[in-house]
């Protein structure tokens, strides 16, 4: 499998993350894409690296004043009188009925959704160069390759349209879903990352032509909290095309797999003809973020079973964390797909 990947992601090197309000060193780390490179090198897959599409993918997904602001947020920021120095707002707004501000402490708050996603002067191309790799490998898709794996940091799910939260900047998910529009009337999204994708629903959720499919820990009790419940089904022109299967929290191989039974259904009654997973690799047991105890068999397991839906596929790596099993899930993963072909 053809791996596109760009060393361009080290230059995001998050240290702010609030957690029960104690400052943190962010779990999105940098080597998380070095050991999930290395690891594919050494199962033998072909590594390349993105074509350099600009802000083009990033604009048919996000907001030109969300662009905008991710470009210029860290330098404006670093002038300011007494900074930190990484973009974090102290300010949320509750959107309805608010106005955009000029302030860039306010701009701040309406484009950063938690305190997870902190900008540095090195955010805006590295997740600028994840969009590309995401790009680039539905490119080799849409030119008949029959899958390809986007080896995406930082990772992109949780951004919405106009918001970076959970880590995330640029939704790599939609900006792969989007690109294969353009030649295949429906696609589908299937995310298996522990959290919900809310911002890769959000982006579709009044859309028809892709279906948005995710299984991910209950939110009730656990991150992103506000979304990705089971009575989230779309709306307008997209009522039905979205599909939460939350699980309690700790669930094992069996009841994620029986989940992504309910899911692949789903997307075969949707009959799409191309497909984009959102492959989070943080359900692990031994992640460190701790929500599902899914095991390297059933990350392979589950890869068959996607495998066999024959269709153009584009992997877009989202989340897991350090520990020792993260190559190796990898590795499961892509193995189970490629024997499911």
């Amino acid at each position: 499998m053809k791996i596109v990947y760009s060393d361009k992601h080290a230059g995001h090197d998050p240290q702010t993350f609030i957690v029960r309000g104690v400052k943190q060193r962010s779990a999105e780390q940098p080597e998380r894409a070095t050991r999930l490179l290395a690891a594919a090198q050494s199962a033998g897959h072909q590594v390349m690296a993105p074509k350099a599409h600009g802000a083009a993918p990033a604009a048919s997904v996000h907001t030109p004043e969300y662009i905008d602001f991710l470009q210029t947020a860290a330098r404006d920021w670093a002038k300011l009188s007494g900074a930190s120095a990484e973009v974090v707002p102290n300010v949320h707004p509750a959107r309805a009925h608010a106005s955009y501000p000029k302030a860039l402490a306010g701009r701040a708050g309406w484009h950063q959704v938690d305190m997870a996603c902190p900008i540095g002067p090195g955010t805006w191309d590295a997740a600028l160069a994840s969009s590309e790799v995401a790009a680039t490998a539905a490119d080799l898709v849409l030119d008949g390759d029959r899958e390809a794996y986007a080896l995406c940091r930082p990772p992109g799910h949780h951004a919405y349209a106009d918001m970076a939260g959970g880590f995330c900047f640029l939704n790599n998910t939609a900006v792969a879903a989007q690109r294969l529009r353009t030649k295949h009337a429906r696609v589908a999204v299937f995310d298996v990352d522990v959290h919900h994708g809310n911002g890769t629903q959000g982006i579709f959720y009044e859309r028809a032509d892709v279906l948005a499919v995710s299984i991910h820990a209950d939110p009730n009790n656990y991150y992103p909290y506000f979304w990705g419940h089971a009575h989230e089904h779309g709306a307008g022109k997209g009522e039905g095309y979205n599909l939460n299967l939350p699980l309690p929290l700790g669930s094992p191989d069996a009841a994620w797999l029986a989940a992504g039974d309910t899911a692949l259904a789903r997307v075969s009654e949707f009959a799409p003809t191309a497909l984009v997973v959102a492959l989070g690799l943080d359900a692990s047991e031994s992640d460190p973020l701790q929500g599902l105890k899914v095991s390297g068999a059933g990350f392979h397991a589950m890869a068959q079973k996607i495998a066999r839906l024959g269709l153009p596929t584009v992997l877009v790596q989202e989340g897991g964390y350090l520990s020792d099993d993260l190559g190796r899930n990898l590795v499961q993963f892509l193995s189970g797909f490629e024997s499911g072909r």
